[in-house]
């Protein structure tokens, strides 16, 4: 990314789309085209890693659910 704070799982998914849209259109030089699926190829990675983070977070979550509770309100999950 061009600065050191990647974007948000949105933001990069909205760049992705408009890099995607950029390629398919064309007009684009060879070094044009290059530069931009190198981007895309970022963005995808930073999309990516968004989703394994939330897949983490949510089996995580899951797991503590059915988990049996030594009946605490303070063990609910949610």
């Amino acid at each position: 990314m061009a600065d050191d704070k990647a974007p948000s799982y949105e933001q990069a998914r909205e760049e992705l789309t408009e890099v995607v849209r950029r390629l398919e259109t064309g007009g684009l030089t060879l070094e044009q085209s290059i530069e931009l699926w190198e981007r895309g190829e970022k963005l995808a990675a930073v999309c990516e890693e968004w989703l394994q983070g939330a897949r983490v977070k949510l089996a995580a979550a899951m797991a503590r659910r059915s988990e049996p509770t030594s009946g605490h309100a303070d063990d609910a999950p949610f």
